[in-house]
């Protein structure tokens, strides 16, 4: 399997990488990359390869077959030989951002503490979907409790449990469409806060800031009923 480097450091930028195969679809597969791979809401990375005498854009990273990752080309080019060894540089503004919108859902999903039905992540904004058959009270008191705990600036760290003990703690899980993938020994996962000040704690994964304080500020979007008892609720990056 790649091995995913982004898991180790959220904030890696550049990196070596050797090409090990090229997908039928045409993407490229590395032995270790930076870039992410779409998944869990959460967009894969875009960035540039680069090796002597070459250079390619990649458009986005997806998941390949047999747990590998693929980086998309932008458009076709001749692609780096198997076996060169390439300079891996991410789109860095573009993931930053999206690791400050990822984190900033996790504590909307405290301030709203209903079943998650949905997700999606983007550079400028994100939404969940709740199990939540009436609507907030309010648009603004969501607003002041996602910032009052965004400027908590709160520790973002991350563990690994076994299957084992996942599948014996269910509240882990807040999502009801999607579980988190078993079956590989090992589950990661995201703590906001620490001891007594732990305010999340769940199974992901995404990228995500260091801590709360770095995601900025936010503002409540939309809130629009979709089906009979779901809630969509965005947020926007403000600053």
């Amino acid at each position: 399997m790649t091995r995913l480097l982004f898991r180790e450091d959220a904030y890696l930028r550049e990196a070596e990488g050797r090409v090990l195969a090229h997908t039928a679809e045409g993407g490229i597969v590395l032995d270790q990359t930076v870039f992410y791979a779409t998944g869990g809401g959460q967009p894969g990375d875009s960035g540039t390869l680069i090796w002597p005498g070459g250079r390619i854009a990649i458009a986005t990273t997806v998941k390949a077959k047999g747990g590998e990752t693929a980086l998309v080309p932008a458009e076709p080019m001749a692609m780096p030989p198997v076996g060169t060894v390439v300079r891996q540089v991410l789109d860095w503004d573009r993931r930053y951002r999206h690791m400050r919108v990822h984190t900033a859902l996790h504590l909307l999903s405290v301030v709203i503490p209903m079943p998650v039905t949905g997700g999606q992540i983007g550079a400028e904004k994100g939404r969940l979907d709740f199990d939540m058959p009436e609507p907030p009270d309010s648009a603004i008191s969501l607003d002041r409790a996602l910032n009052s705990l965004i400027d908590r600036d709160l520790p973002v760290s991350d563990e690994w449990i076994s299957d084992a003990e996942l599948l014996a703690n269910p509240g882990l899980v807040k999502t009801l469409s999607v579980m988190p993938p078993i079956g590989l020994g090992q589950v990661r996962l995201i703590r906001i806060g620490q001891g007594a000040g732990q305010i999340d704690l769940q199974p992901c994964g995404g990228t995500h800031v260091a801590r709360t304080g770095e995601i900025g500020r936010v503002a409540i979007g939309k809130i629009e009923k979709k089906g009979h008892q779901n809630r969509r609720v965005s947020l926007l990056l403000v600053e």
